[in-house]
């Protein structure tokens, strides 16, 4: 823990404040950053017998002959109860009253919050490896399973992968992944970036109502933090090698699904998917055959009747129109289609024509 970064970082913090050279030394005794550049790369004796001793030790102008050294306080640097190095401030060991000690904890809370964050990092970093290995056609189970046990997850099923999609935030990478984590549980999944606008969150474990709760926990995080975003949820898998699969279930509902919608499901519009998933030259042939040359109007009198669940007051009343004119709008759609939208097989036609129609209207 005590590199060249952190102790780089020690002197420059604690010199500034106490207007005194302040010394690192490693465990070899080994001067590593102190202001006095010259000395980078000296042996400090005085270093050495704290190393030795494990108490601190102070050098009088007298005591100038050990190697290295100057008068001052030396006092051992202790990380998880084990002596990392050692910290030396240059003056008179008299004058020095309790501020050798007062620096000796600074420099300690500095090492274990610098400990804290490259744990944070290398974990995250192990996470975002998990993920971008189960978004390949051909993922490395081996590099996934000792990802897992680094990180002490214990992945089972079912398995849901979550997406979101954020257009706006003010919150930082870190500071979200930390909330979204504590909000799904550790135990439950893990969260990572894959690019700098869209997040994924693989649970595990998690029984479809469990994954509802959590889902809406989500949102309302989300929500609270002033985040503006979309989420689209898979169905429930069993193999990590449906994961690919999932995040891309997850990617193409938040394609065609209605914007308006934060949250969806993959469940609500597989149906749809499957149409963009189709040939164009196929789907389009199959979209002109039955709509024609389809305008806006009619299209939005049919996606009103449909999204009403074939209710014609409804359907009017989304459209601020009356009811006779909707329903004059619907006998010319069967004059020109020869589909009435009234009949389920008709309208399960005209709806996947509907589709496709607006899969065009995107393209």
């Amino acid at each position: 823990m005590l590199n060249q970064k952190i102790a780089n970082s020690i002197v420059e913090e604690t010199s500034i404040r106490l207007h005194r050279n302040v010394n690192i030394m490693n465990t070899e005794g080994i001067i590593i950053a102190t202001r006095d550049t010259s000395r980078i790369g000296s042996f400090h004796e005085g270093a050495l017998e704290v190393l030795k001793s494990g108490e601190t030790r102070t050098i009088s102008a007298k005591q100038e002959s050990l190697g290295g050294t100057q008068p001052g306080v030396n006092l051992p640097i202790v990380f998880q109860e084990k002596i990392i190095g050692v910290i030396g401030i240059t003056g008179d060991p008299a004058e020095m009253g309790d501020v050798g000690e007062l620096v000796k904890m600074t420099t300690e809370l500095m090492i274990r919050q610098e400990f804290v964050v490259s744990q944070m990092e290398w974990k995250q970093r192990t996470k975002e490896m998990i993920m971008e290995q189960l978004m390949k056609k051909e993922p490395s189970f081996t590099d996934i399973d000792r990802g897992l046990s680094l990180l002490r997850v214990d992945f089972k099923q079912p398995f849901t992968t979550m997406v979101i999609q954020i257009t706006e935030r003010s919150i930082t990478n870190q500071k979200l992944i930390q909330k979204l984590e504590e909000t799904i549980g550790d135990e439950n999944g893990i969260v990572a970036f894959i690019n700098v606008n869209r997040l994924i969150i693989a649970t595990s474990g998690l029984e479809e109502e469990e994954i509802k709760r959590k889902i809406e926990s989500v949102y309302a995080l989300l929500k609270k933090q002033n985040v503006a975003f979309r989420i689209a949820y898979s169905l429930p898998f069993y193999k990590l090698e449906e994961f690919r699969q999932a995040y891309l279930d997850c990617d193409i509902t938040l394609k065609i699904s209605e914007h308006e919608k934060e949250v969806i499901s993959f469940a609500e519009i597989e149906a749809k998917a499957l149409i963009y998933q189709v040939d164009d030259d196929i789907t389009e042939r199959f979209s002109y055959r039955v709509l024609g040359n389809l305008d806006e109007n009619k299209a939005s009198t049919l996606k009103a009747f449909f999204a009403n669940d074939l209710n014609i007051q409804k359907a009017a009343d989304e459209l601020y129109v009356h009811r006779n004119t909707f329903i004059y709008r619907l006998h010319k759609i069967i004059e020109e289609t020869g589909y009435d939208p009234r009949k389920f097989q008709d309208a399960l036609i005209l709806q996947v024509a509907l589709w496709i129609w607006g899969k065009e209207g995107e393209s």
